[in-house]
């Protein structure tokens, strides 16, 4: 594998990164430096500003849309995308159900969903996860029962990220009472504005509304939104969750986050001396570092086989184990560099009684709230304790 760049990569990163400087959202930009919730608006902004440049979906092949890069290319824009510390494409629509539609759907599936949803006219929601069936996915309770042209949905769906926003969501459902359970379950496109479809706010220990629990009443979908055939949902789900796991791996802006550390820590002092000076503290970072550079490479690797025309293996479930533990590996170095500053109960708010502004250094607001939301990672795209299984069945044959 040559890990040089030829001449032509250069300039494609070069060209990449001058895009961005130029067509950044300024507004975004300062919500962003000062801490500030994004909205549905403004993840939209930059979505948008790149679906007119036509590189929103950096995967898709050309005839769907994409810009059909190679995955070299595509490697060199997720590096300057986390270098210009912009917001990440959604992956709802762009990552997970789109490549589904454009491999399992029908043609006018694709022509009805893939066009709106690189616009951005579409925001996905994902509606996997039931308060009884997480990491055994295959258990899930939510039934549709066929009614001529329609299906009947009841059922609730939980941990449904920013479903609040969604105007339609891709969702797992029984289709049959009888079979055994990967091959009783169907794919369903829903509108989230259908009769019966009720989004409720989970209020996550950071105090964001980022997830929803969904409530699926006696929802009609009409038959022509189940893709590909009735009971057969589980091999678009194991597609999905494919990609989805090889997208968490984060390296890019796990490489940002480790930087960030590092200049908490040379700004933070110990005994009068700066953190990242401290040999426990500067330890753990260089083993950081080791670690990611090793994800780095197998993330390589996994780029170079789709790149060869071979879709995620299981090498997508190493991704999303170890770049989740690094993940929030980076946020425990950020909280224990930031000490005291970090209290997510102190920082940001008035002392008790008093109207004095917050102490402590600004990049020390988001440090807990970032650390409590991060302990997810290791849960969503199938737990890690499911990823080792899986890797034991399919790489070590046991």
């Amino acid at each position: 594998m040559n890990l040089d760049f030829s001449a032509e990569e250069l300039a494609f990163r070069e060209e990449v990164r001058t895009f961005i400087t130029a067509n950044y959202p300024e507004q975004l930009r300062r919500k962003q430096e000062n801490g500030e919730e994004l909205g549905k608006q403004d993840f939209l902004a930059w979505h948008r500003v790149l679906a007119r440049q036509g590189w929103v979906a950096p995967a898709w092949p050309a005839e769907y849309g994409g810009p059909g890069w190679s995955a070299v290319q595509r490697y060199i824009f997720s590096e300057e995308l986390a270098r210009a510390d912009a917001v990440p494409i959604l992956p709802f629509g762009i990552a997970m159900v789109g490549p589904v539609i454009y491999t399992f759907g029908t043609p006018e599936q694709k022509a009805r969903f893939l066009p709106p949803t690189l616009s951005g006219d579409i925001w996905w929601c994902q509606g996997y996860s039931e308060p009884g069936a997480g990491s055994d996915l295959a258990s899930l309770s939510t039934r549709a029962e066929r009614d001529g042209d329609y299906y009947v949905v009841n059922g609730q769906k939980t941990w449904t990220t920013l479903a609040q926003h969604a105007d339609w969501g891709f969702f797992l459902v029984r289709t049959d009472s009888t079979a055994k359970p990967q091959e009783a379950i169907s794919f369903l496109l829903i509108d989230m504005k259908s009769p019966g479809v009720t989004v409720r706010p989970i209020i996550t220990l950071d105090g964001a509304h980022e997830v929803n629990e969904v409530w699926l009443e006696n929802v009609r979908v009409p038959a022509d939104q189940r893709v590909f055939g009735e009971n057969k949902g589980w091999t678009c789900a194991k597609f999905l969750l494919a990609h989805e796991r090889a997208g968490i791996a984060g390296v890019a802006r796990s490489k940002r986050g480790v930087e960030r550390v590092r200049s908490i820590a040379a700004s933070e002092l110990r005994d009068g001396r700066p953190l990242i000076e401290d040999p426990v503290f500067g330890r753990k970072i260089a083993q950081l570092e080791i670690d990611l550079l090793s994800l780095e490479y197998t993330e390589l690797r996994t780029l170079a086989r789709e790149n060869a025309g071979q879709g995620p293996g299981p090498e997508s479930s190493a991704l999303k184990i170890k770049g989740t533990e690094i993940q929030q590996r980076i946020t425990e170095l950020a909280l224990e560099a930031v000490d005291l500053y970090g209290e997510p109960y102190f920082r940001g708010l008035p002392p008790p009684g008093g109207n004095q502004p917050p102490v402590g250094p600004d990049y020390a607001r988001r440090a807990a709230p970032t650390y409590f939301n991060i302990r997810k990672t290791s849960i969503y795209g199938g737990s890690n304790e499911i990823q080792r299984n899986i890797i034991a069945k399919m790489v070590l044959g046991l």
